[in-house]
């Protein structure tokens, strides 16, 4: 059984752990009380992870009405966390390997027991989960940072937001050379719609809305290719995709082409940016349950 996510803080709160991912501008923070459920993901934006950590802190706090004295403990993951050595508040404070948490979080939000998670930020890392058994397996250099730095140079524009809403406008038939570019029939396991070299058909006077497309589509085909080489071994055929890029509406487009072009099932969580957070915090109850164990 999975803990059921709710959004409205319960009129008695119990002891609850608090799971922070903290990232280097970005911090997204959830609680989980000792039933298992998460109450009310948030997340902060500041320019440097100390701030953003105690500003995300102190907002989620106070919004959810939660006195420092019901927090049993505090769980920090992501990147920024290596710049945080002390307790947060005076409060038990303890750190989390993100791999981990990143498999916790999406099997907790996809209720799948067997995956690879793909955790879609700056870069991209996989991490395979079988059952408990949770092993990072890779990763590609290619991400969200990668859309905001080409997007600087071909766009003048780094800002992910005005990127995809000049996507929305563009066609992607205009960079991309498709299969029915360069053959009269389908080729065999290929449609006529399938991509078969990125960028390739850009002109140089392709138009920005076109430009934003083909990036946003290249990004997302990378990391989708190298999800489903890493599962060739393994057989797994459940991608569950997590981050700030799962935010994007070309995921829509782009994944359910690949889910019928090689058989397999990308997954979107409804609350996926905020995975790695709610692992974090789902770890510490792991932890319990295993040295419970171990005791006995």
């Amino acid at each position: 059984m999975h803990p059921q996510t709710i959004y409205n803080v319960p009129k008695t709160m119990k002891k609850i752990v608090i799971g922070i991912d903290v990232g280097i501008s970005t911090t997204k923070i959830v609680g989980i009380d000792d039933k298992g459920v998460v109450i009310s993901p948030i997340r902060i934006k500041a320019t440097d992870p100390i701030t953003s950590l105690y500003g995300a802190f102190g907002k989620y706090l106070h919004d959810n009405k939660i006195s420092l004295s019901e927090v049993e403990h505090v769980m920090l993951t992501g990147v920024g966390s290596a710049y945080i050595d002390e307790r947060i508040y005076g409060l038990p404070t303890s750190k989390s390997e993100e791999f981990v948490a990143d498999g916790l979080g999406a099997r907790y939000e996809s209720k799948l027991d067997r995956m690879i998670v793909v955790s879609m930020g700056t870069g991209t890392s996989l991490v395979k989960c079988d059952g408990d058994d949770i092993k990072h397996i890779g990763g590609i250099g290619i991400g969200g940072g990668t859309l905001a730095g080409l997007s600087r140079i071909m766009l003048k524009t780094d800002d992910i937001k005005q990127i995809v809403n000049l996507a929305k406008e563009g066609d992607v038939s205009k960079i991309n050379l498709l299969i029915g570019d360069i053959s009269a029939k389908p080729l065999p396991g290929l449609p006529m719609n399938a991509v078969a070299s990125l960028f390739s058909n850009a002109k140089a006077n392709a138009t920005r809305e076109d430009i934003a497309k083909g990036l946003i589509w290249m990004v997302l085909q990378c990391i989708g290719s190298a999800t489903i080489l890493s599962s060739l071994e393994s057989g797994i055929k459940d991608f569950v995709l997590i981050g700030n890029l799962t935010l994007m509406p070309q995921c829509r487009e782009v994944y359910p082409a690949m889910e019928k072009l090689y058989g397999v099932r990308f997954h979107i969580p409804k609350y996926s940016e905020f995975c790695t957070a709610i692992g974090a915090a789902l770890n510490y109850r792991r932890n319990q349950q295993q040295g419970a164990k171990q005791a006995q």
